[in-house]
């Protein structure tokens, strides 16, 4: 098989047809991790044979499930019941899962195939994927680039072509922005549509499971299994599931109608040749004869604040099961059980992590949980309601992903407040709790893609993932290596 990005669909019918055994398959997604190890995508590696034979048997049959044939990566912080879970963190050296996540219960249920666990920043807190406890992710089409974060092992496993597709999870960007540095989609559907059961949590009001395809079909079809009300997750919506993979290739019936928060507009910060782009493509859609309008967005300025500040805070309260005294890292020589906790944290966290806690634990002190937390709270309500009247008028959001393309490796560790600024277009997301993607657009000077990102009303990915395709088919410049 030749070194390219394959898709669902396309391995279905051979493994149909017999042209291939998906054990054939699954040696050759493990040559290409061998061969790209480089990369440093993968923590843990994965050689489930046995398992492969077994859904081929199945194959022969007729009785395979909707996604025999997908050779899944999994972000780190995802449980599966016996294998290692660190969320690339220390302190969780040795942990194995007794329990598997229920979106990726969901999916081996209809036999998707996992290949291993991906590299993340620790506890999901990065924009980089230089926080990992395992080390720096690199971006496929440049190693001395930044792979994004903190998904960015997920993302470059498809990228790279050592997956057909992976979850990740996304709290502020963490997958969106990823995608849009290795140039795959990306996608993080509305918060409660799929199950946090089995998500190893960073802040639980913002996190979601998502996605990391080359295709919208793959995405969809995905998506379509992983949906869906959780009994043990309460923040889980009962909402019926659409058929996603026939409703995102279906043409367009009509002109659409897109916003473009001003904020995203302005030249400061956004790199010039992603700027450019941006202009272009909104005239290329109004020359398809789509609407696109620029909306004042006042609370913008909020936006990287309110995150920060509510997200540190469950931040602290969430990581704070992490003492050495149940399971994973428990530092030695402790003369009592404070400095057996002291220790314990201070060497098994890394630095990163340890800001974001300090940072959260200080907004929920006592003299000043009014001061920052509850007024964080109630821009966050602010921010809901004034995006969700744009999307009563519009269609969708439309902006960049990220306001520059990969960065190099080390060019942002020293100072936190710009690599937090590398959220700045995504965070928007998570804070009203929207779907959104990243579509791979774009494609820069310096040989590293970009992505385009839109962000919609709750529960629209049907319709999301429809129009997505055909911005995929009209738009795509990203070349592929």
């Amino acid at each position: 098989m030749e070194s390219q990005r394959y898709t669902i669909s396309f391995l279905q019918e051979k493994l149909r047809t017999r042209e291939s055994r998906l054990e054939e398959l699954l040696h050759f997604y493990l040559a290409q991790i061998e061969n790209k190890k480089d990369l440093n995508a993968f923590i843990s590696v994965y050689r489930p044979f046995e398992q492969a034979a077994h859904i081929n048997h199945k194959i022969e049959k007729g009785r395979a499930g909707r996604l025999a044939g997908l050779i899944l990566a999994i972000k780190d912080n995802i449980c599966y019941q016996g294998h290692p879970s660190f969320a690339a963190s220390k302190i969780l050296k040795g942990f194995h899962s007794l329990f598997t996540a229920t979106a990726l219960e969901r999916l081996l249920r209809e036999d998707a195939l996992v290949i291993g666990s991906t590299n993340c920043d620790e506890f999901a807190m990065g924009s980089s994927n230089e926080n990992s406890s395992f080390g720096p992710v690199r971006n496929p089409y440049n190693p001395e680039y930044v792979s994004g974060g903190s998904s960015g092992g997920s993302a470059v496993a498809v990228a790279a072509n050592m997956a057909v597709a992976a979850l990740g999870s996304d709290t502020g960007g963490s997958i969106r922005q990823p995608a849009s540095f290795c140039g795959v989609i990306g996608i993080k559907p509305t918060y409660g549509l799929i199950s946090r059961y089995g998500l190893i949590a960073y802040a639980s009001s913002f996190d979601q499971i998502g996605i990391f395809s080359n295709t919208i079909e793959d995405a969809a079809a995905i998506l379509e299994v992983m949906a869906g009300y959780d009994s043990n997750d309460n923040t889980t919506a009962k909402v019926e599931i659409p058929p996603y993979t026939q409703l995102a290739l279906q043409p367009l019936k009509r002109a659409y109608r897109l916003a473009v928060p001003d904020f995203s507009l302005q030249k400061e910060g956004l790199d010039p040749e992603i700027y450019q782009f941006f202009i272009d493509f909104i005239d290329g859609l109004k020359q398809e004869g789509h609407v696109v309008e620029v909306v004042p967005f006042p609370l913008s300025r909020y936006l990287m604040s309110t995150y920060y500040i509510l997200t540190t805070a469950e931040a602290s309260s969430n990581l704070a099961r992490y003492d050495g005294i149940r399971y994973g890292f428990r530092a030695e020589g402790s003369k009592s059980l404070t400095q057996l906790y002291t220790l314990t944290r201070s060497l098994g966290f890394g630095k990163e992590v340890k800001r974001r806690i300090m940072l959260g634990t200080f907004v929920l002190s006592a003299g000043y949980f009014d001061a920052y937390y509850r007024k964080a709270q109630q821009l966050r309500r602010l921010i809901q309601q004034d995006t969700l009247k744009i999307l009563e008028e519009y269609d969708f959001i439309l902006t960049p992903t990220a306001p520059t393309p990969a960065f190099g490796l080390g060019e942002k560790t020293q100072d936190p407040l710009t690599m937090y600024m590398s959220d700045v277009l995504t965070v928007h997301c998570n804070l009203y709790g929207g779907p959104g993607i990243s579509l791979p657009l774009g494609w820069h000077s310096k040989g590293l893609p970009f992505g385009m990102q839109l962000m919609g009303n709750y529960f629209s990915e049907a319709e999301m993932l429809c129009f997505s395709n055909y911005l995929m088919q009209i738009f795509c410049k990203t070349q592929q290596k």
